[in-house]
This record gives structure tokens, C-alpha cells and sequence, in this order.
């Protein structure tokens, strides 16, 4: 399947082959060279897409190593944070559980 090259690159190749035209040069050796800038120009643009599509992805491949250090530092002092306040809630759970089982008895008997 050949690719089409759009109108505008081939409007500007043109524009660009008469730009450069010598003098007593033919109009089928002028369409030539616009053929050969038509050309230029794909690979051009060819390029700078796989070039953009390399930076995307080493981009994306540093975002998600980054991620994921993140994400490790993350768990190691969560685990610490969680562990401390598990300390915490441990020391405190019964006292809290006597302070509600008295509130709830004496709310049970002003009824």
C-alpha cells in the first residue's frame, strides 16, 4: 500500500522547486524535483515521529520507575507508621471499650 502525501506538502514542495528553478529549466524537470523535496520532506516528518515516540516511551518508562520506587518507600515506612499505630490503638482498646460499655449502661438506665 503506498502512502499518499498530503496536498500541503506537495503544494509547498512545488513552491519550493520553483523557488530554486534555474533559468531555461523545463516544467517536467521542476515537477521532479518537487517529487524528490515531496520525498524529503516524509522522511522528515517520518523521523521526528519515531523520534517523539522514543522520548514517549522513555518518558513513560521513567515515570513508572519512579512509580514504583515510590511506591516501595512507600510500603516500607507505611508498615513502620502502621505498626505504631496499632501500638497505640492496642494500649488504648480496652480503656476505650470500658469508657463505652459505662456510657452505655447509664444510658440504659435513665430510660
Amino acid at each position: 500500500m503506498k502512502n499518499k502525501v498530503s496536498q500541503e506538502i506537495q503544494d509547498e514542495a512545488l513552491a519550493v522547486a520553483k523557488a530554486t528553478q534555474k533559468q531555461g529549466q523545463s516544467k517536467a524537470q521542476t515537477k521532479l524535483i518537487a517529487k524528490g523535496i515531496e520525498k524529503g520532506i516524509t522522511e522528515y516528518k517520518k523521523q521526528q515521529k519515531i523520534k517523539v515516540r522514543d522520548r514517549d516511551k522513555q518518558r513513560k518508562q521513567k515515570d513508572r520507575s519512579n512509580l514504583q520506587a515510590q511506591a516501595s518507600l512507600i510500603d516500607q515506612e507505611g508498615g513502620k507508621k502502621a505498626e505504631v499505630s496499632t501500638a497505640k490503638l492496642n494500649k488504648y482498646l480496652p480503656w476505650l471499650l470500658l469508657g463505652l460499655s459505662w456510657a452505655g449502661f447509664i444510658l440504659v438506665s435513665l430510660k
